[in-house]
């Protein structure tokens, strides 16, 4: 396992940089009709703020600039839209995401609030502003 450890910093950078990527194409996909997406029709609904913080905070975790704080607020959206979405229903309060149909939405909250404790790591621009500043990432 040591020489997996190795790896760490560029699996905790691909890591957020995937994460991040993956959380812009959803906004991307609420906004603008992009991969497959429908678009919204107007900014100001739920989806369309959702797509706003989705694209914009997704884009900030891609390039790792304020990420303690893009991937802070990409976890409360997150939680905000399993028990809104996805645990109220019509039918009443489904708690467990295998009844519903949240384990996307979970993963994105628990991923996100794992990147706000630690960061944006290497290949980012929190790492070259640190550096330029003389301190870490």
């Amino acid at each position: 396992m040591d020489r997996l450890t190795a790896f760490r910093p560029q699996a905790h950078a691909l890591f957020r940089i995937i994460f991040g990527f993956a959380f812009f194409t959803h906004g991307g996909q609420k906004l603008f009709s992009w991969f497959g997406g429908r678009g919204v029709q107007t900014m100001m609904s739920e989806f369309g703020v959702a797509g706003i913080l989705e694209f914009s905070l997704g884009l900030l975790i891609i390039i790792g600039l304020w990420t303690h704080w893009a991937a802070f607020i990409a976890a409360g959206e997150m939680a905000v839209a399993y028990f809104w979405k996805h645990a109220m229903r019509e039918d009443g309060f489904e708690l467990f995401h295998w009844a519903n149909r949240g384990e996307l939405v979970m993963l994105f909250c628990f991923g996100f609030l794992f990147l706000a404790t630690i960061g944006s790591g290497i290949w980012s621009v929190d790492a070259a502003l640190a550096k330029r500043k003389g301190g870490g990432a």
